[in-house]
C-alpha cells in the first residue's frame, strides 16, 4: 500500500518507515527537519531509508496548509502515519507557539487531506503525556483524561478531539497512540536515555529530577514499531455498544480508537539508571533535583485493550534494550568501548 509518514526524521517515525519499506510498501515520507535537536541525526535516520526504492523523502513543514493540499492532490495515500509534531514537554513551557504551530494548525492539515482524499486509515501519535493529573494507575484509555500539566499533552488531548470529530463527521478511520517513554536506538537527544548516556561517558553529572522518585514504563523501540504495524493494518471501526449515557473514552459510534501502547512495567528512574551504569561499566554522577513544572510522577500503561485486539505484546527487556542502545550511541558517535 501508498503511505505517508510524517516526521519521517524522527525517532518513531524512521523506525516505522523502515519496517514499512521492509515489507514492500511503498512510503512517502515528510518532515520539516528542524533544529529541535541535532538535525544530523535525522539526516542519519534518513540515509538508511534513502535506500529503498519505493521510499521518497519530502522536506516539508506540516503547518503549510498549501503544500499539504498539493501533497494529498498528487500522492493518494491509502494509510497516513501522522507522527510529526513539536515534541518535549519541559520545551513547551518556554515555546508555547511551536506546539500550536505544529501540534494543532499541523494536524487539522493532515486531517484535511484525509477528509478530502478518501484515506482509508489515519493514525496519529498521542502521548501517555495526556493523563496528566490523573494518579490512578495503570492508565486506562477509558480514564477521562481532561486535567493535562503541560501544553504538549494539552495539544495531543486536542489531537485526540480533533480526530473524533472528523471520524463523527466524515467517516474517517482513526486511531490515536497514546505512546509510553520511548527508547533504543537512534532515539532522541533530549530523551532521559541519551542525555545520560553522554554525560555518564563524559564524566559530568546527570540531573535526577524527582529526586529519582519518577516510574516511568520505558517501552523498546522494536515493541513500539510492531504495535504500530498491528494497528495501521486494521483501521478503526465504530463501537456499535457504546452508550452515550456511560461514554467510553477510548472509542465511539464514529470509527475511532484509542490505545496506550506501553510496556505494562514501570520502573522506578533509579533502577533505570543503575541498569545504564551497568551497561557502561560507568557510574553516574547524580544531581539530585526537585520534579520538574509540566511532569508526572509515574507513567504505567494498560495495555489490555491493544492486547486483546490486535495481539499485542511487548517482549523486551531493559537491559536488553539500554544494552543495544548504547552499542549503537559508542558506534554512532565513536566512542572507545574501553
Amino acid at each position: 500500500m501508498k503511505v505517508l509518514v510524517t516526521g519521517v526524521a524522527g525517532f518513531i517515525g524512521s523506525a516505522l518507515a523502515l519496517r514499512l519499506l521492509e515489507r514492500g510498501d511503498e512510503v512517502i515520507g515528510i518532515d520539516n527537519i528542524n533544529d529541535y535537536y541535532d538535525i544530523n541525526l535525522k539526516l542519519a535516520r534518513l540515509e538508511k531509508l534513502n535506500v529503498f526504492e519505493n521510499f521518497k523523502f519530502i522536506k516539508l513543514d506540516i503547518s503549510e496548509r498549501s503544500e499539504i493540499e498539493l501533497l494529498f492532490t498528487r500522492e493518494k495515500f491509502e494509510k497516513v502515519m501522522h507522527f510529526a509534531a513539536q515534541a518535549g514537554v519541559r520545551y513547551s513551557i518556554t515555546n508555547p507557539h511551536a506546539y500550536i504551530n505544529s501540534n494543532i494548525v499541523g494536524f487539522i492539515n493532515i486531517l484535511e487531506g484525509c477528509r478530502h482524499h478518501a484515506v482509508e486509515h489515519l493514525v496519529y501519535a498521542s502521548s501517555s503525556s495526556v493523563y496528566g493529573a490523573n494518579t490512578k494507575i495503570p492508565f486506562s484509555i477509558h480514564d477521562n483524561v481532561d486535567h493535562p500539566v503541560s501544553l504538549y499533552a494539552a495539544s495531543k488531548k486536542s489531537n485526540e478531539l480533533m480526530a473524533h470529530t472528523y471520524s463523527h463527521l466524515f467517516g474517517i478511520p482513526t486511531t490515536g497512540l497514546r505512546f509510553f517513554t520511548v527508547y533504543g536506538p537512534w532515539g532522541r537527544p533530549d530523551m532521559s536515555l541519551f542525555m545520560f548516556t553522554r554525560n555518564i561517558l563524559q564524566g559530568k553529572p546527570i540531573d535526577v529530577f524527582n529526586y529519582g522518585n519518577h516510574r516511568r514504563d520505558f517501552t523498546y523501540i522494536d515493541d513500539i514499531v510492531e504495535g504500530v504495524i498491528r494497528v495501521i493494518d486494521k483501521p478503526a471501526k465504530a463501537n456499535s455498544s457504546w452508550d452515550g449515557h456511560n461514554p467510553d473514552s477510548g472509542s465511539s459510534l464514529a470509527p475511532y480508537r484509542i490505545y496506550n501502547i506501553g510496556n505494562h512495567n514501570p520502573v522506578n528512574l533509579l533502577t533505570f539508571i543503575e541498569t545504564l551504569e551497568k551497561c557502561l561499566g560507568k557510574q553516574a554522577i547524580k544531581n539530585f533535583m526537585p520534579l520538574q513544572a509540566g511532569d508526572v510522577p509515574d507513567t504505567y500503561a494498560d495495555v489490555s485493550e491493544l492486547v486483546n485486539d490486535l495481539g499485542y505484546k511487548p517482549n523486551t527487556e531493559l537491559e536488553h534494550g539500554i544494552n543495544n542502545f548504547v552499542e549503537w550511541y559508542k558506534d554512532f558517535y565513536g566512542v572507545n568501548s574501553k
